[in-house]
């Protein structure tokens, strides 16, 4: 019998957490009709729980048979589906938080100086902050499950999964994808592409709120432990976006979190804010939406027209902040676009047409970077706004992530497989194939970076691969489920450009 019940001295509601000033503050606003109040679910504990197919369409690009993404049975050049092609068948030591002996400018780091702050120099005058780089205070993966219409959280370290949790009511069509993780590693946002919602989920228990005001947290506590829509305590919220166009090919998918402002005094970030895009009902208007983290309040909408390049009844496919104010979006083999986080400003730039952008991210040095399915990985330096494709990359790329060693990793498929690039040089420094990770590869998709700069691909049929990025050293971990899983799963890319090692 699983106890999903414990005990706590103290109770912190999620409103008054430092990383969220606004407390008591529940009420959403309009602003002269550029923000708009989103629709908060409530759900109902009505015990069933009801087997549901995936509501994947063919034909997307979003993972489904017939889209060219690399997925079997769509004569894409997969083992199996029937087109005689060969392929792929489809604890924080360190971390700057106070502790005596880490190097993070405390008393007693051992810097020889004397001076207590960690510099070496012996005059006092060292950055206690560390450029503000307190980091993770939980390493956490989380995944969604896609035809379950939940999502995983995966301790990165011990690789267990500690909790499953659902992202909509019971019926479980609400098809999860994009996860996108706060700064700190402590909130994960889980983006519904058929219900047109977002959903927050705490990754640990102080986070979590009681409800029912029981002095006690009631929680999954592991991937069987699937508690009913409005039940589990650590499912912090959900919003229902407003003028989402029709069919699960409108839902959210890009999507990130901005860290908010530095406070020297506190070392912390303060005041943090997500952006989340989904394609309008209007045939070329698109939206980018700040919301606040704190109980989900749209507090602006920014509209974006002639969305007509690519395939363009998607919305921003994928998202990433690059630490500089801008959060950069793509439309599916289109465009890439650079909204300014604080003139609301747009920046946009056609991509060459061999480029065909699906996954992206965004570097430490602020250049974007971005997968193409089916095409080259390709480069867009943000400072002489050109792009370059990368020698010997082809194939369906999806998940791309940065790390904080100077490489660039892209899932692949046909062939299966993972990139590794050379951010500085451009160039491809290996293939890892389907016999790298013991042919247990078949549509690799998500990609990120945890806390201890380990590389995690997480593969649609149920699995994810924990790597060394140095020795290549690997584990996998089971999970189950679909996994149409994108963006920055862990926040080691959000970390990766506003802590650049």
């Amino acid at each position: 019998m699983l106890l999903r019940r414990r005990t706590r001295t103290l109770l912190l509601g999620l409103p008054c957490l430092l990383l969220f000033p606004a407390c008591g503050d529940d009420s959403a606003t309009d602003d002269d009709g550029s923000g708009t109040a989103g629709t908060a679910e409530t759900g109902t504990a009505d015990g069933s729980e009801e087997e549901s197919s995936d509501t994947n369409m063919s034909g997307d690009g979003d993972g489904d048979p017939g889209d060219g993404d690399g997925d079997p049975g769509d004569g894409d050049g997969d083992t199996g589906d029937g087109d005689g092609d060969t392929g792929d068948g489809d604890g924080d030591t360190g971390d700057g938080d106070g502790d005596t002996g880490d190097g993070d400018g405390d008393t007693g780091d051992g810097d020889g100086d004397g001076d207590g702050d960690g510099d070496g120099d012996g005059d006092g005058d060292g950055d206690l902050c560390n450029m503000g780089n307190q980091g993770f205070d939980f390493s956490y993966l989380w995944v969604a499950n896609t035809n379950e219409g939940s999502v995983s959280k995966v301790n990165t370290e011990t690789l267990a999964e500690e909790g499953r949790y659902r992202t909509g009511t019971n019926n479980g069509s609400h098809s999860p994808s994009r996860t996108t993780v706060s700064f700190d590693g402590r909130f994960a946002l889980v983006g519904n592409r058929n219900s047109g919602s977002v959903t927050l989920v705490a990754a640990n228990e102080m986070d979590c709120v009681d409800s029912n005001n029981d002095n006690m947290i009631t929680t999954s506590l592991g991937p069987n432990d699937l508690l009913d829509w409005g039940a589990d305590e650590c499912v912090l919220w959900s919003v229902d976006l407003p003028d989402v166009g029709a069919g699960i090919q409108s839902g959210p998918r890009g999507m990130t979190f901005d860290p908010g402002d530095f406070n020297e005094n506190t070392c912390k970030y303060e005041n943090p804010k997500i952006w989340v895009g989904w394609h309008g009902q209007a045939a070329n208007e698109v939206h980018m939406a700040r919301l606040n983290p704190a109980d989900g309040t749209i507090e602006e909408v920014v509209d974006i027209g002639d969305w007509n390049m690519g395939w363009s009844n998607y919305p921003p496919y994928g998202a990433a902040y690059d630490g500089l104010g801008n959060v950069w979006f793509t439309a599916l083999r289109g465009e890439v676009f650079r909204l300014n986080t604080d003139d609301l400003t747009v920046d946009r730039w056609a991509m060459p047409a061999n480029a065909q952008a699906y996954g992206m991210t965004v570097d430490a040095e602020g250049n974007a970077w971005f997968g193409g399915c089916s095409g080259p990985v390709t480069k867009f330096d943000a400072q002489d706004e050109s792009f370059t494709a990368i020698p010997g990359t082809q194939a369906c790329h999806r998940g791309v992530a940065a790390d904080g060693l100077g490489n660039v990793w892209v899932a692949m498929n046909s062939p299966c497989g993972l990139a590794q690039i050379d951010r500085e040089t451009e160039e491809v420094i290996k293939i890892h194939t389907a016999a790298d990770f013991n042919n247990q590869c078949s549509t690799p998709v998500g990609v990120s970076i945890d806390v201890e700069g380990f590389v995690w691909m997480v593969d649609q049929q149920g699995w994810a691969w924990k790597m060394d990025p140095e020795t290549y050293d690997k584990e996998i971990v089971m999970i189950a489920g679909n996994h149409y899983t994108y963006s920055d799963m862990t926040g080691g890319g959000l970390n990766a450009v506003v802590n650049p090692q």
